[in-house]
Formats: structure tokens, sequence, C-alpha cells
């Protein structure tokens, strides 16, 4: 489940500070390791975080984890605990009967461990590290390739010390100061500072991902967008092949007329939209519309004004030689039409009609070769 929908980040708790284990590179200050493991549990009960465990084993650290979680958990405040056992395995971490911590098994299908194991790391909300050998490391890599916030505590040597090397180089969602922190000596005020560290890391990529997702938003609109472009473009040409042949104004004629330089103008405010950083194509398209609207019916009341009999044998296709761009320019210009328009302008001349003026003779004149 994703960060932004899980009401309690979920930790996964991964690693080994076992003094009779051998790791390559070896284990540094196993004597504090267990008291360690416990402080880190209370500081990520204190902070609201549920765990996502393994195996109840002594020998990793999630028991020792698990008891410093149990005893920072209250009643106002409980805490929860996932195990996700092989299916032939079982957990059990002894919790005392008084416990307000809920341990809840996800048992996976699969026999083998590695498959539960790395399906619950890509689950969960970030990956503490302490010691640990090559699944540690294993763990710490894919949760840097899934950019998953990681707390590879590096004074305990072992895998994950070579997390947080690597770490150093692809950084994800830490700075300067968190890898310092990760790297420091263990220090009463360390589990502190790692939990806070944690938070961090989550809240960088939190932003991170409300960026991207807005990223995403914005491609996919602007893709709609010239996809509605180029279908109002095309539908607009195609009333030049279905306006028919000069004839008295009815309602198909009319509408084509005015529908063709509708679409447009809206293909014209969409185009020009692009061009603009976060803004909304749909928005742009009733602006684009309105301007359209306004603009062509002025060119069209100017015909009448200058022609009466305008309707009476209407030549839609030869108008809509000189609507159709002149409702692309009022769209795509829906700015400097309203301005005209607020400005007490609305008499003149159309925003556009001069570019055609001097090759747009009215109807019902004849041009000097006819």
């Amino acid at each position: 489940m994703p960060t932004s929908q899980r009401e309690r980040p979920l930790i996964a708790i991964v690693g080994s500070v076992d003094a009779s284990r051998t790791f390559a590179p070896p284990l540094t200050n196993a004597g504090t390791g267990a008291q360690a493991c416990q402080d880190i549990g209370r500081q990520l009960a204190l902070g609201g975080y549920d765990l996502a465990v393994f195996s109840s084993k002594p020998k990793y650290i999630e028991a020792a984890v698990v008891a410093g979680y149990a005893e920072a958990c209250t009643a106002e405040s409980p805490g929860r605990v996932v195990a996700y056992p092989p299916r032939h395995r079982s957990v059990d971490f002894t919790l005392s009967e008084g416990s307000h911590v809920t341990v809840d098994v996800v048992r996976d299908t699969s026999g083998e461990w590695e498959v539960s194991y790395y399906r619950a790391l890509l689950l969960s909300d970030g990956v503490l590290l302490m010691g640990g050998g090559q699944s540690t490391r294993i763990a710490g890599i894919v949760a840097l390739a899934q950019q998953v916030p990681v707390l590879p505590v590096a004074t305990f040597g072992a895998g994950a010390q070579q997390v947080w090397i690597n770490l150093d180089r692809v950084r994800n969602d830490t700075d300067d100061t968190d890898i310092a922190v990760l790297g420091d000596d263990w220090t009463e005020r360390s589990a502190t500072r790692l939990i806070a560290c944690l938070g961090r890391q989550r809240e960088r990529r939190i932003v991170r991902q409300l960026e991207e997702a807005r990223s995403r938003s914005i491609w996919l609109s602007a893709v709609a967008g010239w996809a509605v472009a180029v279908l109002c473009m095309a539908l607009a040409v195609a009333g030049l092949v279905t306006a028919g042949s000069a004839r008295a104004a009815d309602a198909r004629g009319l509408s084509v007329l005015v529908g063709a330089p509708l679409l447009a103008s809206v293909a014209g405010a969409v185009i020009r939209n692009s061009f603009l950083p976060d803004s909304s194509w749909a928005r742009a398209s009733i602006r684009g519309l309105g301007a359209g609207l306004v603009t062509v019916l002025l060119y069209v009341a100017s015909q009448l004004l200058s022609v009466p009999t305008l309707l009476d044998e209407l030549d839609v296709r030869r108008l809509l030689f000189f609507t159709i761009p002149l409702g692309f320019s009022a769209g795509f210009t829906f700015d400097l039409v309203f301005e005209r328009l607020r400005a007490g302008a609305a008499g003149g001349p159309p925003p556009g009609s001069d570019l055609l003026s001097s090759s747009a003779p009215s109807v019902g004149q004849s041009s000097p070769q006819e």
C-alpha cells in the first residue's frame, strides 16, 4: 500500500548483531547492539510506526527491537507488528499479557523465505538495517533501488555498513546531515536522531512523489489537450466538405457556419494553452469558445449589414474559408478579444479580421475577376 494511503508507516526490521556469527565485513561494537535495538524500538513506537518483521529468533535484531517497541506502547498509543514468516515457520515474541502490541502474521504461500522477505520490503515505508550479512546487504540494495527510505546503522559494521556506503553514493532522499547521523558512533541520543532521520527521508519522499504525480498529471493533461485540438481542427475542416452548395439559410447550414469556426477557436485556444505552464486545457477551451463565438458572430453580423439578403442564398462553404481561420485566430488570441470587449470596442472589427480584410470580400459583392 502506498505511503500516502497508510495511516501508520510500516518499517521493515532487518539485520543481526549476534557476535557468535561471522560476517564479512565483520561486526563492530556488537556489545551494545542489543541495547541499541531496544532503544530504536522505543523510538519507533513513540514515532507512531508499525513494524514489519521476519523472524523472532534472538540471533536477529527483530526480537530486541520488538521488545523495546512493546515497552513504549501504551493503551492510548498501541502498536502493531506485522510478521512475514515463510509458511513452514512460526514467530513468537513472548510479549507480556498486558502488552499493547498486536502481532499480525501474514504467511506467504511460497515455501522459500526469500519470496516473503523481499515482497514485504517493497510494501514497507522504510527499512532499518543493523549488522547482518548478505541478505541484509541485498535488502538495502533493493530498498535503495526502489527509493524506499533506509536507516543503515553503520556503527555496527557488517552488511548495514556496506549499504550506508552505497547510500552515500546514490543519496535518494537523504542529505549530508542524514549520512553523518547514520555513520556516527552509538550514543544515548542515537536512536532519537535515527528516527528523526527516517522522518526527514519520508517527508522528502512524499514531496517527491507528489511532484512526480503532478508532473505526470500535467503531461497527461497536455496530451489530452493536443488530442482535443487536433480533433477540433479536423472537425472544423470537415465543415468545408459538408457545407454543400449555396442555398437559402436553414438549420443545417447555420449550424455548420457557426459550429466549424467555433471548433477552430477551441483548437486555437488549446494550442495557445500548451505553451503556458500549469494551466488547464479545459478552461482554455471554454475561453476560446467564448472568444470564437463573439468574433464569428460579429463577422457574420457585419456581412448581414453589408448584404441584407445574405441569408436568402447563403454560401456557407465560401464563408468558412474566412471564418475558420478567423475563429482559430480568435481562440489563439482570446485574451485580446476579451480585452477589447472590456474596453468597449465590441463594435469594431473582430480581432484577427484585419488579417483577412484584404482577401475577404463581402458576400454578394463581386471580385475583380468576376
